[in-house]
């Protein structure tokens, strides 16, 4: 492809602008795609930032996206030109031991790499600019109106779909909604329990959210779908507690509020701790404070942030002596392939309300104001309409 119009971060923390980059063809195993449709996350912010990574700059983010396929490499069957479609941050060979496992998601090959800027099949760039290369990020770039992305980390959609709603599946909704527990058709067969569900919050349960971001609110929302009695928001920012009772939340904390731990807060609130916490934010402190704030004998706390790469989690071993759980989750227990043409498909149904998280939209060539929305805490999700 001669050209196409890329959002090139060039140095962090400084406004992206708009250059000409050449968009090589899909290798072997790989695709091409038109975006149409692309939204801010805060993880292209963090990185954007470079706050505890190594830059790799000059470099074209976005990572949660829609579009359609404009051609196909070498091998690539389960796609074809004309497909809509979803690029992921993670993916599925379907080879490897993780594919093959119903309890994991994490590709041995396509699972996330945040310090790779290059496609795996021959470890060079797709992007270039009169020659010089230009870098991938988290393998899917999609701040480009045409990107390349590895075959694995594309998950065919109904054409039917509005791709400006459902690009919010690719990343941060899908990451929140499934760990309180929703239920997924996995090979057209509810997937088994804790196979895919975390936390698995019961009717009638406490859950506290730590975050009342995109991912966070999509934690409360499948928290509320569960039946949850008690959703209580965690946030250190107080204008977002009216924005997330849509979703949900009927209680509210702001540990800069109180002056003891938030986890005691919540402790007294809930007659010795909640049955279940999401912890959203990637800071370590709330990660302690989400796990410790749990009830003992069976409260389980589910790590969803990703910390600092120098942090350590660091609690008394009695808390895990008094039968308290902690667990991980990575993209909410999803399977890119497999998985998200089902979520889809709950959107289309009525089982999922994707517009509500969406507060703005801008044109590609005002992407800049997506950055400010989200620095000034305004936004959830803005969608970003491309060639525009």
């Amino acid at each position: 492809m001669s050209s196409t119009a890329g959002q090139v971060i060039k140095c962090k923390g400084k406004p992206l602008v708009i250059e000409e980059v050449e968009v090589a063809p899909p290798e072997a195993g790989e695709v091409r795609l038109k975006i149409l449709y692309t939204s801010l996350c805060h993880t292209d912010v963090y990185f954007w930032e470079a706050k505890g990574q190594t830059p790799l700059f000059p470099r074209i983010f976005g990572h949660e996206a829609g579009g359609i396929v404009e051609s196909v490499g070498e091998g690539v069957t389960h796609l074809k030109p004309g497909d809509h479609a979803l690029p992921v941050f993670t993916g599925e060979c379907g080879e490897c031991a993780h594919c093959k496992s119903e309890e994991s998601n994490m590709c041995d090959l396509l699972r996330i790499n945040t310090d790779r800027g290059v496609m795996i099949h021959d470890s060079q760039t797709r992007f270039s600019i009169k020659g010089q290369p230009i870098y991938h990020f988290v393998g899917t770039s999609t701040f480009s109106e045409y990107t390349v992305v590895h075959a694995g980390c594309v998950a065919k959609v109904n054409p039917a779909a509005p791709l400006d709603k459902i690009c919010v599946l690719s990343c941060g909704i899908c990451t929140g909604l499934e760990n309180p527990g929703l239920d997924i058709v996995r090979n057209n067969n509810v997937s088994l329990g804790a196979t895919v569900n975390v936390a698995k919050p019961k009717p009638g349960s406490s859950v506290a959210i730590f975050g009342l971001g995109a991912v966070g609110l999509a934690a409360a929302e499948g928290a509320r779908i569960s039946g949850a009695s008690r959703i209580i928001g965690v946030d250190l920012v107080s204008s977002r507690f009216e924005e997330a009772k849509k979703f949900g939340v009927n209680e509210f904390v702001n540990p800069k509020d109180h002056d003891k731990p938030v986890q005691q807060v919540i402790a007294e609130m809930t007659n010795g701790g909640v049955d279940r916490a999401v912890e959203c934010t990637g800071s370590i402190q709330a990660m302690v404070s989400a796990f410790e704030c749990v009830h003992d004998g069976w409260g389980v706390a589910v790590l969803v942030g990703v910390p600092n790469k120098d942090d350590a989690f660091k609690t008394h071993p009695v808390n895990f002596l008094n039968e308290r759980t902690l667990k991980g989750t990575f993209y909410g227990n999803y399977k890119p392939r497999t998985d998200l043409p089902s979520v889809v498909e709950k959107y289309m149904n009525g089982e999922l309300e994707l517009e509500k998280f969406i507060t703005h939209t801008v044109p590609f060539s005002e992407i800049n104001k997506a950055f400010d929305y989200m620095l000034k805490g305004e936004s959830i999700r803005c969608i970003i309409r491309m060639g525009e």
